[in-house]
C-alpha cells in the first residue's frame, strides 16, 4: 500500500522543485545535507546529465545553475497518486515541461524521484536518485500547447488523472502517456 508524504518530505521537495525550476540555487540548502549525493540514471539520449554529483554545491551547480542556464518557463510535478514513502524516504513518478533558451524547442519528461532524508539532520535529503524515462523533444510550435497545458496543472503535486484529462492532444507526447501508466 502506497503511502503519501509526510509534512516534512512534502515541504523539503517543494522547496527543491522551487529551487531547481525558478533558478534559487540559495533555497537548496533548505532541502539537502552538505554531504548529500545525487545519482541519475537517464534513459534517454534527448538530455544528459553527469551520473553522480557528491555535495550540496555540486549537487546544485548540476541540477540548478547549468540546468537554469539551459532551459526556462520550467515546470516540474510530483504525481501525487504514486508517492510512497516511510519515515526516512520517498518515491513518486515526476513530470516536467519546459523550453530550451538557446532553439525555443519544447521538452516534456517523466521518471522516478527516489529521496533518501536525515532525520538527524532535520530531514534534509542525504540522497536522491533520479530516473529520467523520457524526455520528449518538440518543435517550437508546440510550446504554447504544450506551455500553457504545465502552467494550469496543481504545483508541484498533481494527480496522473489530472495531468491526463488536460493533456493536448498531441501524438508527440504518447510515450509520457505510455509511461506514467506502466
Amino acid at each position: 500500500m502506497m503511502k503519501p508524504a509526510t509534512k516534512s518530505q512534502a515541504n523539503k521537495l517543494l522547496i527543491y522543485l522551487s529551487a531547481k525550476d525558478q533558478n534559487k540555487p540559495h533555497l537548496m540548502k533548505e532541502a539537502f545535507t552538505p554531504s548529500a549525493t545525487l545519482k541519475m540514471e537517464v534513459k534517454t539520449e534527448n538530455i544528459s546529465f553527469p551520473s553522480t554529483a557528491i555535495g550540496l554545491d555540486e549537487i546544485t551547480d548540476v541540477l540548478i545553475k547549468k540546468f537554469s542556464a539551459t532551459y526556462e518557463n520550467i515546470y516540474t510535478f510530483c504525481l501525487s497518486d504514486s508517492v510512497d514513502s516511510n519515515e526516512d524516504s520517498l518515491s513518486c513518478n515526476w513530470l516536467v515541461g519546459m523550453s530550451d533558451k538557446a532553439n525555443g524547442n519544447v521538452r516534456v519528461g517523466c521518471g522516478q524521484y527516489h529521496w533518501h532524508f536525515d532525520n538527524k539532520a532535520n530531514g534534509l535529503a542525504d540522497a536522491l536518485i533520479i530516473t529520467i524515462e523520457q524526455m520528449l523533444v518538440l518543435t517550437p510550435e508546440s510550446a504554447d500547447q504544450v506551455l500553457g497545458w504545465v502552467s494550469k496543472l496543481p504545483y508541484p503535486w498533481c494527480e496522473s488523472a489530472t495531468m491526463f484529462q488536460t493533456m493536448p492532444q498531441l501524438e508527440h507526447l504518447t510515450p509520457i502517456k505510455e509511461q506514467i501508466t506502466r
